[in-house]
């Protein structure tokens, strides 16, 4: 059996918001919304990874909270697993610097007005659950 491999989602929240970035590579993924995030490097703990994955793709700095309930499948090896994530005091707004050319920040009402990844759909629909009931 392939060793799975875990790919981390960041639920970027601000009152009530969460943050949707909108893929520019690769090509047959680009113009699609995601919860931005990465593969866990071996080594790596998940709460790092999102950390590094921030930093690298949005130029912030973010602190790991809550896993989000559930595991997605995406192509094989890997596999979906979310966090709910806050900016640290300070650490500026996020830019797509990485992998993305755009980001918006989507209140509950507003969270299917972009047209998500397949694989990123259930995520986000629990993560909507979560805001909606004010969980964090």
């Amino acid at each position: 059996m392939t060793e799975r491999i875990v790919v981390v989602g960041a639920a970027l929240l601000d009152g009530g918001r969460l943050l949707a970035a909108r893929r520019s590579a690769p090509p047959e993924l680009a113009g699609r919304w995601e919860l931005p995030g990465g593969k866990v490097e071996p080594g790596e703990t998940p709460e790092a990874a999102l950390v590094r994955e921030l930093r690298e793709e949005l130029g912030v700095t973010a602190e790991a909270l809550t896993r989000v309930p559930g595991e997605w499948p995406l192509r094989p090896p890997y596999v979906l697993h979310v966090w709910t994530v806050r900016l640290q005091p300070g650490s500026g707004d996020p830019n797509p610097l990485q992998d993305h050319d755009d980001l918006r920040w989507l209140t509950p009402d507003e969270i299917w007005t972009v047209n998500w990844l397949d694989q990123d759909v259930p995520a986000v629909r629990e993560v909507l659950a979560r805001l909606e009931s004010g969980a964090r």
